[in-house]
């Protein structure tokens, strides 16, 4: 499987998302990442220049690239996860600039869920404050593999490599009790350029990498036979026609993992099993196919399958269960109650629920547990305990990020009202590609 393999210096796809508290310059720090990048057009620079000149400013403000929002510029202030796409020679990446407020917290998750890599920015002047411990513990709960620790500002302080030291210390040290496997301190100055880019010249005592140097190379994905392969169905193809008469192929994206021609394989939750017989990718047959290829797959038996069902290796099947426990984020303004109902969407799957319990809210600041919160409001991250109308192949969250995790949704309206994570507790046990248990 070497050759699904992707390293660092290949043109692979990163996908990463910034944080950190109000003013610590990450809209800031995305713009001069674009600009110095050369990956800004330049009508939008030009629409740049304009608006800051309109705000009086003699510069261009780098951060109105990602603030796009008509209040979040009049604001000067990041209100929703802005989304950019750009590329260098080295590597593609799709970026999220999440906000900084505490009643913005359930963007940031939406930022970071599906992100292997966050940076979180700190003020040079002002250090570790609540909201950047807040959001170290939700990339550590998302089991974000990476994190860059931004130290902005530094030409504020003069450039002081204490001032650095002591912040990238304290980080350090709240990170790793929150499981994070990987942190790497920049010293950074968004407004002036220093090592976003290019490296600085103003500190030659920092021999690391600059931000964009990082991102370039940071490993982003291991081998994918490492997992057991998971395959949601989305879609039975039975064309019915004199060319393909029998022809019967459930097409979807492999979620993980590796399926091989001839593998035995359960389908879930009836738990009947066969044998791939063939895999169909992009119109032609292929013997082995990965993550996160999409594919038609073909069994020896004629089973029982569509939609929202599970095919995975016979050896290695998530065990289907009604009880869920897990850890949520609650990104609704309605709050999340026991006694609620709600549908729940895992994969391809959505299936009635109702909440059992709500054993524990999550203080963020500190770590510590309250429990018997009696409700979930916005922004909050607790535990939930669900009882499902139909059996789910739910992984632990820590060992699949993607069939780990489920969102909660309104039966009345549609609207999403918390992202779920299966498994452990928040802070139980060591950590894979993340942190402790989580959404």
């Amino acid at each position: 499987m070497s050759s699904t393999t992707i390293e660092a210096g290949t043109t692979s796809l990163l996908r990463f998302a910034t944080a950190g508290s109000v003013d610590d310059g990450k809209s800031t720090l995305v713009g001069r990442l674009l600009h110095d990048s050369k990956a800004v057009l330049a009508d939008q620079l030009e629409a740049v220049e304009h608006a800051s000149r309109s705000r009086g400013a003699a510069a261009p403000d780098l951060a109105l690239l990602t603030d796009g929002l008509r209040a979040e510029r009049e604001q000067g202030i990041t209100i929703d996860v802005a989304y950019r796409y750009f590329a260098t020679p080295r590597r593609r990446f799709v970026l999220a600039d999440t906000p900084g407020h505490v009643q913005y917290t359930r963007n940031m998750v939406t930022g970071a869920s599906t992100a292997e890599l966050a940076v979180v920015l700190v003020d040079a002047r002002n250090g570790v404050v609540e909201q950047t411990r807040r959001h170290a513990a939700v990339a550590a709960l998302l089991r974000v593999p990476h994190v860059v620790l931004a130290v902005n500002k530094m030409d504020l302080v003069d450039y002081a490599e204490p001032a650095f030291a002591t912040i990238a210390e304290e980080f350090g040290r709240y990170a790793s009790s929150l499981g994070v496997p990987d942190v790497t301190a920049v010293p950074v100055s968004a407004l002036a350029g220093d090592n976003v880019v290019e490296p600085s010249a103003h500190m030659d005592w920092y021999g690391g990498p600059t931000v964009l140097e990082h991102l370039e190379t940071v490993p982003v994905i291991a081998d994918p036979s490492g997992e057991p392969a998971r395959f949601p169905v989305q879609y039975v193809i039975r064309p019915q026609t004199a060319e393909h008469p029998d022809y019967r192929g459930y097409a979807g994206q492999i979620a993980s993992g590796v399926l091989r021609v001839g593998e035995q394989v359960t389908v879930l939750p009836s738990g009947r099993t066969s044998t791939v017989t063939a895999i169909d990718a992009l119109g032609q047959a292929v013997d082995v196919a990965w993550a996160p290829q999409s594919v038609t797959v073909r069994l020896a038996d004629d089973l029982d399958v569509s939609r929202g069902d599970l095919i995975a290796p016979a050896a290695a099947a998530p065990a289907p269960t009604q009880d869920v426990e897990a850890t949520v984020c609650h990104v609704a303004d309605r709050p999340l109650r026991p006694g609620d109902r709600v549908l729940l969407k895992h994969t391809t799957r959505t299936v009635k629920a109702i909440v059992k319990a709500v054993p524990s809210r999550l203080a963020l600041d500190d770590l510590s547990q309250h429990t018997d919160p009696g409700e979930l409001a916005a922004n909050d991250i607790g535990r939930v305990v669900l009882r499902t109308a139909e059996p789910l192949a739910l992984d632990a969250y820590a060992d699949s990020r993607r069939t780990g995790s489920f969102l909660l949704i309104d039966p009345a309206d549609g609207t999403t009202l918390t992202a779920g994570m299966a498994g452990t507790a928040f802070g139980a046990g060591p950590v894979a590609p993340g942190c402790p248990g989580a959404p």
